[in-house]
């Protein structure tokens, strides 16, 4: 039977937080510069799965950025965690297994389970597994999830959407398999989901910052050359950053805010269990409206929302950004990354866009820097 690895053998956090249905890959060279996978990425010569981008080490100034995010939202955050963690729990009961997609998803599943132990008492089982787009989810780990836990009690977990391109591939993996394509998220300005915090799309702090903010993991790995048949997917843990770790430091600001905000979800949580919380996919249509304006070929180019667009800017070699006029604040850390990397901020009407703002990779890319 494969091996769940677990903190601090893998990972920095603690191992009653999370196990990670994940293939070690941590001596694996893996990592290649930003402006050659991309190249590579979009002349279909490889994968964006098949390899790493070299990890961001963030500046003074961006660590202090993401210090005053977590600060000022720490608040909003714990609300958001509440109010899915009801929606999940009313979904599955007391039984409920938490699968989060790694590894955005991995926080979120954690303050999950916090919040269940903080306001049921309750014990829930946290996951870690790897869904990959265009190649779908890790079969090998939804068999060890089928083989330890009823597959009914299963939810899956992510930080927010985008477009909602992964809950897509989710719904698309799972159909015929005994699991529920449930998708519970902090934030779902794609309205994508009916298990949601907000549909608002606003900065997750855990989006600023790659591994150090996520329990020192790489983004999964599915490279054949290294994962074989019977494998979960991979990723690496990057033990080397520990001195710039900040994952326990996120968790726990957003935790420590759970008896301020315990009467406003107890409020707030039965009218959003009542109200119709369907997803019209709307965030899709505005992606198409997005593509067509600025003749980008690939809906996959277009990455809206907050998060989406903090990862293009720290990932893929970005080629402008959509900030709309009234975003204010939430976009300093966007603004930030943008000036760095010399891309520039195009303002939009408020109107023009349901996002705060959208990144668009260079639909163009040909090597060297972004034109």
């Amino acid at each position: 039977m494969k091996r769940v690895l677990r903190g601090p053998e893998f990972g920095s956090y603690a191992a009653e937080d999370v196990g990670w249905l994940l293939t070690d890959l941590s001596g694996a060279a893996l990592e290649a510069p930003t402006e050659d996978r991309e190249a590579a990425i979009q002349a279909g010569r490889a994968h964006y799965a098949e390899s790493l981008p070299i990890e961001y080490r963030p500046g003074a100034a961006y660590r202090k950025l993401f210090e005053e995010a977590l600060d000022a939202s720490a608040d909003r955050l714990a609300h958001a965690v509440g109010l899915v963690g009801e929606l999940v729990l009313a979904a599955r009961g007391p039984g409920a297994v938490l699968v989060s997609l790694a590894r955005a998803g991995t926080p979120v599943g954690i303050l999950l389970r916090r919040w269940a132990r903080f306001a049921h008492g309750l014990d829930l089982p946290h996951y870690a597994i790897s869904i990959v787009r265009d190649r779908g989810i890790d079969a090998v780990a939804l068999d060890y999830l089928a083989a330890h836990h009823d597959p009914a009690s299963v939810i899956f977990v992510d930080g927010w959407t985008g477009k909602g391109a992964i809950a897509r591939e989710l719904a698309a993996a799972l159909s015929g398999t005994m699991f529920r394509a449930d998708l519970a998220v902090l934030a779902d300005p794609g309205r994508c989901t009916p298990l949601h915090g907000t549909r608002d799309d606003f900065l997750v702090p855990s989006a600023c910052l790659n591994s150090t903010v996520s329990g020192l993991v790489s983004r999964t790995v599915l490279n054949r050359s290294l994962i074989g048949p019977g494998d979960f997917h991979g990723a690496k843990f990057y033990a080397e950053l520990a001195a710039e770790d900040v994952s326990a430091r996120f968790l726990d600001a957003v935790a420590a805010r759970f008896p301020a905000v315990a009467d406003r979800v107890a409020a707030d949580a039965p009218a959003l269990l009542a109200a119709d919380r369907s997803a019209d996919w709307s965030g899709w249509a505005a992606v198409r409206r997005i593509a067509a304006e600025y003749d980008v070929p690939d809906l996959n180019l277009v990455k809206p929302g907050v998060g989406e667009t903090t990862r293009v800017l720290l990932r893929r070699v970005p080629w402008k950004v959509l900030a709309r006029a009234d975003a204010g604040a939430e976009l300093a850390h966007i603004r930030l990354l943008a000036d760095e990397r010399g891309v520039p901020v195009v303002e939009v009407p408020p109107d023009a866009l349901p996002y705060a703002c959208a990144g668009l990779i260079h639909p163009r890319f040909a090597g060297g820097a972004a034109q």
